[in-house]
């Protein structure tokens, strides 16, 4: 999918995104776009996590976009909280 065409009016030079999308579809591939830049095969720690939306974000809200990344199924994580991973 061409994400930065699509998302351009939320992404800044970089191509971070700089505004969290008001509508509903463009909230999902903004998260799609986010989830693109997670390894499939890798278990990620929360702070990993965190570290990888801080670099390609700018709004400040990391946890808003780590909860939209599970709540939306591209992560799935343990009860805990502790682990992280893809969905397959």
């Amino acid at each position: 999918m061409d994400y930065l065409n699509t998302l351009k009016g939320f992404l800044d030079k970089e191509y971070k995104l700089k505004v969290w999308p008001s509508k509903p579809a463009m909230k999902e591939l903004a998260v799609a776009y986010l989830a693109e830049k997670f390894e499939s095969d890798k278990i990620y720690t929360e702070k990993e996590v965190n570290e990888v939306i801080i670099q390609k974000h700018t709004f400040g809200d990391h946890q808003l976009l780590r909860r939209e990344l599970c709540d939306r199924r591209f992560l799935e994580r343990t009860p805990d909280g502790m682990k992280y991973w893809m969905k397959k």
